[in-house]
């Protein structure tokens, strides 16, 4: 009897996702197949954790003190949007007269009020028939609307709030209330207007807009559907509303409203029969809401007006139209102005073309998402519909561990003791193993409790549970326990096996792995999300499953329970699994420069390449002939910690971007859910935001590591505002980090993971964003969102996004649309592509990596054609249509002559693209060696890297002396001002000279006096290392590595001459240029 816990989604859910069912269950059949972070949903309960429609879960409602008895009780508080938590109504009305006004039309403010709170539609529409305007298209003049509204009046935090809004939402929500928006607005001014008001959507428990609904107020649909979905009767819930159309469909709805005069009288207000009249929302209290106002003015303790004909079942909305008439409709009020036209036809008819569309509507989106519909079972939908039987999860306040762990125990002696665990199936002899020989649950896991992991690499979420995993293995090493991972492939490339052998490498996963690539046990044990574990007994029974994030408690304490149950009854087997780990069978990877690198970062302008040795955990910086220079992370330690290039520690980096100004290098450190900069000046690295714990933070705001990040994974910097922009995979968001302030916060995306594009940042989704690339003009980032299979544009000025090529279209939550197709637009097929650049003449480079391919976008065209790789992983340099690939995943430019670097992941290489002889060559990485795991020796004793130049000084025989640095640089150039140019001094032996100072700045004329004194006569030698910082005018910055080597004879004399020296070097400015032979062929 399995359980599905799922992870909810961060924000408010829009109606229009979902279906009502004959059991009045609510259930998006396009979510069906999510990672579980976007599971099946009900609502958004006070526990701030999303109720899975499962038969077996119910809401645990707080306790809601009861009121007096004629007011009665109130469980819910459903908000409309303008007017009563918005200052929008007056806007509204002026964006609108600027439609008029664009069509010629004069009309006032004044005109719109009859027609407030029935939606755009009429709102517009309403005027237009009283002005009398021909040819008048409403939804035309929506889109206007929108976009004069947005883009004038409702900017994100502009204050459009009322006062007051926010601590009665505040107030209701810690009373233990539910609280809801129903407004007439569609969606997008719902999301404008909320973020306008700074009222954050992840507030409501449920967002209800017009673009759900047919019938809008005064009709009482869309409250009735909020009282539903809250799971809360009508005559629990308080509608607070400031138009007559919307007090009049609370009182259809028989709840009852408090109305506020932001916008009409109250007298007018009173006309309509409200249970309370407020002027504004700040005048509302919460005595009002539980008490009906017992200390009122106007005080009403009756209930609603009684409608007693009313249908309670929406569905009994649907009216029948007299023949040859219209109908009124049957809310409206004969002080209502509107009236409502009927559907046409009998209800025979509504109910045969509306089962008609039904089922046309389900036939194509079945069509559309046959590769979704795979993963779909029988069982996987019952679960889903009816649950399955499942031990409590919730921990109460107090509860020790010891008592939860008895609670499970008691749970798996119950599901024994009924007998209705379901024995797991067999592992399919055929299926392929890595880690082990193949297992067999009657005979190799038999006595031993055991966690299957339905996992598929490509998925952020199961990355993250890997620790989880990793914890359990280590706790019951000595044991009857094992964890097995069940690979369940969603892209076609990860059914390959040796696919899975990288990712089992790259992860240093050390469990059995078996490729399930026909997903026999997903659909036998009836899995619908990953990751997604199955606790199973030393007997093969299923004791529970559990979908998502965050449950390594609640596994630990099963775990454990079962151990002791079945401990108890003397059928455990401690007898070892025999294991042949991945990673002792693969040498190359032992002496390998790289390891399964991620991304890549150009200093065209001094020459460097710097390389994210992902799987090293390091930063690897050469020239762009593949020499070395330095390493940031020199053990290669899994760790988060700043300080020297040889002390700072970083976990499987991603994403790379250079400052060229300030000659800082910023990483997205992925693991250590941070963002990370190397300043290459003081040789040192610092943490710019996150602290090594994933956040589920979907606003931010925060400064410094204060501010939690989830999965960064890449990164792109802006050289004119200097913010980063960060493709924030794990929680499927643009963020955005102000180096001036340190401030990090989301700038685009709901933190759904759909490939939904919107003209605001509240109305686009992403679908795990994994490369990020900034436009030449500045305006816009592209982004390789990877899990929808698609390239789209982020417009940085209204947060907004557009689809480039690949994707679905239509069916925002379908992110089954992969494949390999070139083409134009959305017929573009790519599967899971990691890598974008933004190239030059309007060229998108893509790393289509589970295509094994590098393609191009032609902007002008949106035609995406393949330039090289041949759509099969391997290693060959070549022609580009013959060479190959395997899972590239980081694209930079080489600055000149037609030259792309490309991380080859899979194979642990960098690779370079000619685009001008249509050649696929490989770097040859010259120094570059594995991390150590001791701290590097003596700096005098370490190689200077490549780009540093030497210069020879006679030998000094002097006891002490001075000596002068006089660095020039070339007319044209200054020192820069912010990246001070240095030195510092080393000897050998340490102690055999003394030279004050040891180290500092140069001053602004390049020069610097160092005096010294020898404390031996033997020989020595000492090395001034200078770091040169000059920029040209256009503040275009280079920079200069120099060593000067200064030999300390034997001395004769002590008494000798004080000597003074002079070290001078004339800097000359770096011509790139990139050489890039191909390996010799030995």
């Amino acid at each position: 009897m399995a359980l599905r816990l799922i992870s909810p989604p961060p924000r408010g859910l829009s109606t229009s996702s979902f279906f009502f069912s004959g059991n009045s269950r609510l259930i998006s059949w396009r979510t069906l197949l999510r990672f579980p972070e976007k599971g099946i949903v009900f609502f958004r309960p006070q526990s701030k954790k999303m109720l899975a429609v499962t038969a077996c879960v119910k809401l645990e409602e707080k306790n809601v003190s009861e009121t007096g008895s004629q007011w009665g009780k109130v469980s819910a508080i459903l908000f409309d949007m303008d007017g009563v938590l918005c200052n929008s109504e007056e806007p509204s009305r002026r964006a609108a007269v600027d439609v008029f006004a664009e069509m010629g039309v004069e009309v006032t403010p004044e005109d719109f009020i009859p027609f407030m709170g029935t939606g755009e539609a009429n709102f517009l529409g309403g005027v237009a028939s009283m002005k009398g305007v021909e040819g008048f298209n409403t939804e035309s003049a929506k889109r206007r609307f929108y976009e004069i509204y947005l883009d004038k009046y409702a900017k994100p935090n502009s204050g459009i709030g009322f006062p007051g809004a926010l601590e009665l939402i505040s107030q209701c929500k810690h009373n233990g209330l539910k609280v809801a928006v129903a407004s007439s607005a569609d969606r997008i001014k719902v999301n404008a207007n909320l973020a306008a008001a700074g009222l954050p959507s992840k507030m409501f428990d449920a967002i209800l807009s017009a673009d759900s609904f047919e019938n809008l107020k005064p009709a009482p649909d869309i409250f009735l559907a909020a009282s539903k979905i809250l799971n809360v009767s009508p005559s629990e819930c308080i509608v607070i509303e400031d138009a007559l159309a919307g007090v009049q469909a609370a009182n259809a709805a028989q709840m009852r409203c408090i109305a506020v005069a932001t916008t009409l009288s109250p007298e007018t207000l009173e006309t309509v029969s409200p249970s309370l009249v407020r002027k504004e929302i700040r005048s509302v209290s919460l005595d009002d809401i539980l008490n009906g106002g017992s200390n009122s003015h106007n005080e009403k303790m009756q209930g609603p007006q009684n409608y007693t004909s009313l249908p309670q079942n929406p569905v009994e909305i649907l009216k029948e139209k007299p023949e040859g008439g219209v109908i009124q409709d049957q809310y409206s009020t004969n002080k209502n102005p509107l009236q409502f036209v009927g559907l046409q036809g009998s209800r025979r008819n509504i109910l045969r073309y509306g089962s008609l569309g039904i089922a046309m509507s389900c036939l194509l989106f079945t069509i559309t998402n046959w590769k979704a519909m795979q993963y779909a079972s029988p069982k996987a939908v019952w679960n889903l519909l009816f649950g399955v039987s499942r031990p409590s999860f919730e921990h109460n306040e107090g509860e020790s561990r010891y008592q939860k762990i008895q609670q499970y125990v008691n749970y798996i002696s119950d599901l024994e003791k009924r007998g209705t665990a379901p024995v797991v199936p067999e592992f399919p002899s055929k299926l392929d193993w890595l880690n082990t020989a193949p297992l067999r649950f009657r005979r190799d896991l038999k006595g031993k409790v055991v966690v299957l992991d339905f996992w598929t690499y490509c998925c952020i979420n199961c990355m993250h549970v890997l620790p989880d995993l990793e914890f359990l293995e280590k706790k019951y090493k000595d044991q009857p326990f094992t964890v097995v991972g069940v690979h369940s492939a969603k892209f076609d490339n990860e059914k390959d096996l040796e696919a899975i052998r990288n990712a089992v490498l790259r992860y240093g996963i050390t469990h059995p792995v078996v490729n399930d690539g026909d997903m026999y046990l997903w659909r036998e044990l009836g899995v619908s999300s990953w990751p997604t574990f199955a606790i199973v007994g030393p007997n093969g029974k299923l004791l529970a499953q559990i979908s998502g994030e965050g449950h390594r408690k609640d596994l630990d304490d099963l775990v454990e329970a079962a151990i002791v149950f079945y401990g108890k009854r003397k059928i455990l087997d401690n007898a070892p699994i025999p294991l042949r780990l991945e990673k002792d069978n693969d040498p190359r990877l032992l002496t390998s420069p790289l390891k399964f690198p991620g991304k890549l970062a150009v200093d065209v302008l001094n020459s460097r390449l710097f390389i994210s040795d992902s799987s090293h955990n390091r930063i690897v910086v050469t020239d762009l002939d593949g020499n070395f220079i330095v390493q940031i992370g020199s053990t290669g330690e899994e760790a988060l910690r700043d300080g020297t290039f040889n002390d700072a520690t970083f976990n499987r980096p991603q994403g790379l971007a250079y400052n060229t100004k300030k000659n800082l290098l910023y990483v997205a450190d992925t693991e250590n859910h941070a963002l990370r900069e190397i300043d290459f000046v003081n040789e040192s690295v610092r943490t710019l935001a996150g602290n090594g714990t994933k956040g589920s933070d979907y606003k931010g705001g925060g400064k410094g590591t204060a501010q939690l990040l989830n999965s960064p994974w890449d990164v792109c910097f802006d050289p004119v505002s200097e913010m980063l922009y960060i493709a924030m995979a794990g929680q499927h968001q643009i963020w955005v980090h102000n180096t001036y302030d340190g401030v990090t916060r989301a700038f685009s995306g709901d933190g759904f993971e759909r490939n939904l594009n919107g003209s605001s940042p509240t109305s686009t989704s992403y679908a795990q964003p994994s490369g990020i690339s900034l436009s030449p003009d500045l305006k816009e980032v592209y982004v390789a969102d990877s899990e929808s299979s698609s390239i789209r544009a982020l417009d940085l000025q209204t947060g907004g996004s557009r689809l480039l090529a690949g994707g679905d279209p239509v069916f925002a939550d379908n992110l089954f649309r992969f494949g390999d197709h070139d083409g134009l637009g959305s017929e573009v097929l790519l599967q899971h592509p990691l890598g974008v650049l933004s190239g030059k003449g309007g060229q998108i480079y893509i790393a289509d990596s589970y295509n094994h391919k590098i393609k191009k976008l032609d902007l002008a065209s949106k035609r995406v054609s393949t330039l090289a790789g041949t759509g099969k992983a391997g290693f060959k340099d070549g022609a580009v249509l013959a060479a190959q690939l395997s899972e590239p995943s980081g694209i930079v430019d080489a600055g000149n002559a037609g030259r792309l670097f490309i991380t080859d992941t899979n194979n642990s290489v960098i690779r370079y693209l000619d685009l001008q002889k249509a050649q696929l060559l490989t770097l040859e990485l010259k120094g570059v060696q594995p991390p150590s795991k001791s701290k590097s020796l003596k700096r005098l004793r370490r190689r200077l890297s490549s780009d540093t130049r030497t210069v020879k000084v006679d030998g000094v025989s002097s006891n002490e002396g001075n000596l002068y640095l006089n660095i020039s640089i070339p007319d044209g150039y200054h020192f820069s001002k912010e990246a001070r140019s240095k030195y510092s001094i080393e000897i050998e032996p340490e102690d055999a000279v003394v030279v004050d100072p040891l180290d500092g700045n140069l001053n602004s004329d390049g020069s610097a006096l160092l005096h010294f004194k020898r404390s031996s006569s033997l020989a020595s030698m000492g090395r001034i290392l200078c770091k040169v910082y000059y920029c040209k005018e256009d503040e275009v910055c280079l920079y200069q590595s120099l060593a000067f080597d200064v030999p300390f004879l034997q001395k004769e004399d002590p008494d000798s001459t004080p000597a003074e020296i002079t070290l001078a070097y004339v800097v000359k400015p770096k011509t790139p240029t990139v050489s890039l032979q191909p390996p010799p062929i030995s």
